[in-house]
Parts: C-alpha cells; sequence; structure tokens
C-alpha cells in the first residue's frame, strides 16, 4: 500500500514537472517571437524615419520582410508557432493563475485571458501568412482600425464604445510607461540569475523600450477617441500610421526615430524576458 502511494505521488510529481516545462518552453517561445515582431517593426519604422522604408511599419509589413529573406517559409512557421506557444501560456494563466503572490486572483487571470485571446489571433494571421503568402496577413493595421472603427460606429452607441476603447486603449499605454519607467518588470524576472551586464542590458532595453511602447499604445487610443468626438472613422489610426504620426510634429523625423529605436530596444527586452523571466 505505502508502495503504492509513493508511486503515485511520484507519478504526478513528474506529471507537474512536464506541465511546467511545457508551460515555460511555450512563454519562453512566445517571449521570443514577440521581440522578433517588435524589432522588425522598429527597424521598418527607423527606415521610414530617414526615408527608406517602402513597406508599411505594423505586423503585416513584418511579416513581408520574413518572408522575403532566406528560409522566409521556416522563419515564418517558427514564428506562428512561437506565438501559438505565447497564447496557451496566456491560457494557462487564465486557468490555472501565474507567478507571483497575487497570480491567482482575478485581476491577473483576466488580463491573461484577454492576451491570451490577441495573441490566438495574432498567431492565426502569421500562420495563415505562412500558408499563403500571396494572400497577404489580413491587411495594414491602418485599413483594419479604420473599417473596424465604422462598423463598430454604425451600432446603437457604437460611437461611444469606439471612444471608450480609445480611453482604454490610452489608460493601457500610460500604465505601460509608467510600469516601465519604474522597473516594475523586476517582480517578473529571475535577477538573482543577473550579471551586472545583463542587469544594465534589461534595464536599458525594458525603460526605453517600454516607454516607447506605451507611448505608441497611448497615440493610437488618442486617435480612436478623436474618431469618435469627431465621428469620423478615417481618423483611427493603426500601427503604421500611428508611428508615421511621430514625425509630423515639430521634432519631425526624429521623434520617429526615437520611438522606432524604442521599439526595436523592446524588441531585445522580449528576448531577455524569454531567458529570465519567471513562468
Amino acid at each position: 500500500m505505502t508502495t503504492r502511494v509513493f508511486a503515485g505521488a511520484g507519478r504526478g510529481r513528474a506529471r507537474a514537472a512536464a506541465g511546467g516545462s511545457a508551460r515555460e518552453g511555450a512563454a519562453r517561445a512566445g517571449l521570443t517571437a514577440r521581440g522578433v515582431i517588435y524589432l522588425l517593426v522598429g527597424v521598418l519604422a527607423l527606415q521610414i524615419a530617414f526615408g527608406a522604408g517602402h513597406r508599411e511599419a505594423d505586423r503585416s509589413g513584418a511579416l513581408q520582410e520574413l518572408a522575403d529573406q532566406p528560409f522566409g517559409a521556416v522563419l515564418l512557421w517558427a514564428l506562428g508557432i512561437g506565438l501559438v506557444g505565447m497564447a496557451l501560456w496566456r491560457l494557462s494563466e487564465a486557468l490555472f493563475g501565474a507567478v507571483g503572490e497575487d497570480g491567482h486572483k482575478a485581476k491577473k487571470r483576466l488580463p491573461s485571458a484577454a492576451r491570451c485571446v490577441f495573441y490566438a489571433f495574432v498567431a492565426y494571421t502569421v500562420l495563415a501568412f505562412a500558408v499563403s503568402p500571396a494572400n497577404g496577413s489580413g491587411g495594414s493595421s491602418d485599413q483594419q482600425s479604420r473599417d473596424v472603427t465604422a462598423r463598430v460606429m454604425d451600432v446603437p452607441a457604437g460611437r461611444w464604445l469606439v471612444g471608450a476603447v480609445g480611453v482604454g486603449i490610452v489608460v493601457a499605454g500610460v500604465v505601460m510607461g509608467v510600469q516601465a519607467a519604474r522597473r516594475k518588470y523586476h517582480k517578473k524576472l529571475k535577477m538573482g540569475e543577473l550579471a551586472p551586464w545583463s542587469r544594465r542590458l534589461v534595464d536599458v532595453t525594458g525603460v526605453a523600450g517600454g516607454v516607447a511602447r506605451g507611448l505608441v499604445f497611448a497615440t493610437a487610443g488618442a486617435f480612436a477617441v478623436r474618431a469618435a468626438v469627431d465621428y469620423r472613422p478615417d481618423q483611427a489610426k493603426g500601427l503604421d500610421d500611428t508611428l508615421r504620426s511621430f514625425a509630423d510634429t515639430p521634432l519631425g523625423p526624429w521623434l520617429l526615430v526615437l520611438v522606432a529605436a524604442g521599439l526595436v530596444l523592446f524588441g531585445v527586452f522580449s528576448f531577455a524576458l524569454a531567458r529570465w523571466r519567471r513562468v
């Protein structure tokens, strides 16, 4: 009897270890895939800032850039599978809780559920592009934003809904930027494993990249609010138009250069998370 109890306990620990390894692998693959996308979008935005860009600085442009590389099809499939891993990791957090003291609370699990849906959609678009690059990746982010905004505005109270979503995106962007500036990501890292050089790398990329990412989100949300106020869906902007709008400020293309460089750094930060994040 005792032998069976110990054997059952051993099998339970083995299953838990296997599940933990699968979850960790999915998380690290997903963070790496996210890093690739931000890195490519940042590079495309830099090319636009310097007048050399011929592709949109969004996910569709990043996928087309990958497709043109040697072994592009393999890279696209790897990226899509990595994003599937990200979606599954977020799903596991929504179902079973995330790491940390309050990881099992609803305030952590509900955002994980939303991230799961988002990354599942992104993974689908990437894999669909990998299957048939000629059909594109579902259109540019700018056109998608305008189409979705127009459809929502056609429903009752749609204008208010667009405005509320825009305000939510602005708030999310501000929170992202503030948390990055305050280095809140330290709570999610294996700080004991970081050497002095890697700590500096994480902080430079985490702060600069996180602030730039938050600024892009907040700006896109502000355009959605403006579209709702003016009742003009065409004023909603996707990632590409949002980035290009930074070049129309008094600082000219240099603000776009700073933001684009920040997105490149956020891509590097995602690679660092893939290595040292607690999952």
